[in-house]
């Protein structure tokens, strides 16, 4: 019972968390690349879809390593004295080795992967909503977060909500990105 109960709720939470983070950061991204006044808007679009342009297990696999107690960001985060004494008290040889330190990791890991995909999506849906809309809430004294709560989000919960659907079930069957960045442990 104990065990399929820690499962089934990491699993809610891992699903949660992988769609949702991604898809409101990944249309935050979109929202502050696409804004007047930013500067070289391809390049950050370029820096962003080069995660897209290297195969996920590879970027996983490479990922993995690097927060591996070998690893630099794993050596790194190893100087920091509480992580250290976090995983000497635990007998931890390694970040991934510590359950909750390797939720957060994926999920972290997860993120990185996930937002370009969303910030195009968002992209090219943020392009098609009405400018006349946002410049006659302005003419109305709507704030900038009025703006995303009465006419973006709307929009974007109305074109995206299937892709929300298959994302959060996609995300319960996501058997790879932790299997290649945990190794199955």
């Amino acid at each position: 019972g104990l065990a399929f109960g820690e499962i089934l709720s990491w699993t809610l939470m891992w699903s949660f968390f992988a769609t949702f983070s991604n898809y409101f950061l990944g249309m935050f991204v979109a929202i502050m690349i696409n804004k007047k006044g930013i500067k070289l808007k391809k390049l950050w679009r370029t820096v962003l879809v080069m995660t897209i342009a290297i195969p996920q297990f590879v970027s996983l696999m490479y990922v993995s390593k690097l927060f591996d107690s070998s690893g630099l960001i794993g050596r790194i985060l190893g100087q920091i004295p509480a992580i250290d004494q976090y995983l000497d008290a635990n007998h931890f040889t390694s970040l991934w080795d510590s359950p909750d330190v390797a939720k957060v990791l994926l999920i972290v890991i997860n993120i990185w992967i996930g937002i370009p995909y969303i910030m195009l999506m968002a992209t090219g849906i943020l392009m098609n909503i009405p400018a006349d809309l946002y410049e006659s809430s302005r003419i109305d004294g709507a704030n900038t977060f009025q703006q995303y709560t009465k006419i973006t989000l709307p929009y974007m919960l109305f074109v995206t909500g299937p892709y929300l659907l298959t994302s959060f079930v996609g995300n319960l069957n996501n058997f790879n990105v932790i299997y290649l960045l945990t190794g199955g442990t």
